[in-house]
């Protein structure tokens, strides 16, 4: 068989075979055959180091000088990657990196995000809206709550985060929270969403109550895990100037202020969210006759007899109606 480059191999009939963690021999006849393809001179040592934290293995090269031809090439049947070329040195055998799962193979996790854009009753109508439209979720997949988030003390002394009510317990205006809407959503779903935010601001940056509901419990916020230093913040600013460009952003150090056109990023491990009230989900709009179907607005009592619309032990409303935060 001719051969670019003599090779000499001075091994034993021992040396002559490796087995991986795996238990699986590699002939020296592979080594053989990277030779061929390296094209060069390669004198062995008798003793190549191995690491055997993996059962994937890789060469390691001495040189890299033409390495960039050769990067990638995959021996299947031997169980080597190819990592880099060997000239004229003595390879050292090491445990490769183990595959990286890619997002085309990856069943993402889902992440849990949330906005605050004045009251939260439109807004959680926009965003279950939005979860049909771009996950195509059904009525019981539905991920969107009305809730609270953003304030420093975090819950009440008694655990609790409520609606206004007439006992005072854990009225989240004082505890320093916002009205938001809670999702649950796929990472690489995160700039559609985030569209769907900025698409409920008019061009000067005006929510659709500005001149209505005012004070911290309707300030713009949203939050994500790792607040600004996440990489969901440059997404969420990207997105931001692709639809406008209408708000400003800052980080939020909770019980932050109400200010027209200005948004506060949260991190939601710093400042998580507490869910609302049963009365308060899926509820109609707070404009006059902004009324949704029935089929909405009994998707709060489905949910809830299917254990999943999440609970809330506050009291029922104001006097304890349950209607109109009464």
């Amino acid at each position: 068989l001719p051969l670019k480059s003599y090779i000499y191999l001075h091994i034993h009939y021992h040396q002559m075979m490796m087995t991986d963690s795996n238990g699986n021999r590699l002939i020296m006849i592979y080594l053989t055959l990277l030779c061929l393809f390296c094209g060069s001179s390669i004198a062995w040592s008798p003793s190549p180091k191995l690491k055997t934290s993996s059962s994937v293995l890789s060469l390691e090269a001495s040189s890299s000088s033409d390495a960039s031809n050769r990067r990638g090439f995959l021996q299947q049947g031997a169980g080597l990657i190819l990592t880099g070329a060997t000239v004229l040195g003595t390879p050292n055998l090491v445990a490769a990196e183990e595959p990286v799962e890619t997002a085309a193979t990856a069943v993402e996790k889902d992440i849990e995000v949330y906005f605050g854009c004045g009251c939260f009753w439109h807004v959680q109508h926009e965003f279950v809206e939005a979860e049909r439209k771009i996950l195509g979720r059904s009525d019981s997949q539905l991920t969107a709550r009305a809730g609270y988030a953003g304030g420093k003390a975090g819950a009440g002394k008694d655990g609790k985060v409520c609606y206004h009510n007439a006992l005072n317990v854990g009225d989240y205006g004082s505890l320093g929270h916002a009205e938001v809407v809670r999702l649950q959503i796929p990472p690489s779903s995160f700039p559609a969403f985030a569209k769907e935010y900025f698409e409920l601001f008019n061009e000067k940056g005006y929510r659709p109550d500005q001149f209505g509901d005012v004070g911290l419990e309707y300030r713009n916020l949203v939050g994500f895990p790792g607040g600004v230093t996440s990489p969901y913040a440059k997404e969420l600013i990207k997105v931001s100037q692709e639809t406008g460009d209408k708000l400003d952003f800052a980080k939020g150090k909770g019980d932050d202020p109400d200010r027209r056109a200005l948004c506060f990023v949260m991190d939601t491990a710093d400042f998580p969210f507490y869910v609302g009230e049963q009365y308060h989900q899926f509820h109609d709009g707070f404009n006059w006759g902004e009324n949704y179907p029935n089929s909405y607005n009994n998707l709060a009592s489905q949910l809830s007899k299917a254990n999943v619309l999440g609970e809330s032990k506050c009291p029922n409303g104001l006097i304890g109606v349950g209607a109109l935060g009464l």
